[in-house]
């Protein structure tokens, strides 16, 4: 016969003692990532978002240039 319901028993008991293995949510850290808004239609988007992407945005929604939707974001 075979282990599993052993090897089961063990990964529940040990469940609580290793935290490491447990699943990570990237939810809370993308929704925090999230600090360019614009100020038109205050939709956020990422830290990461390069300024060509942005422009677009600005363009494309709104007819306005990257620093009217955008003040205070380099690019």
């Amino acid at each position: 016969m075979g282990n599993g319901a052993k090897a089961a028993q063990k990964r529940t008991r040990n469940g609580d003692k290793n935290p490491a293995k447990q699943a990570k949510s990237q939810a809370k850290v993308n929704e925090a990532a999230r600090s360019i808004v614009c100020a038109t239609c205050k939709q956020s988007f990422l830290v990461t978002t390069r300024a060509p992407a942005l422009e677009q945005h600005a363009q494309s929604r709104h007819e306005k240039t990257m620093a009217q939707c955008f003040p205070g974001v380099d690019k």
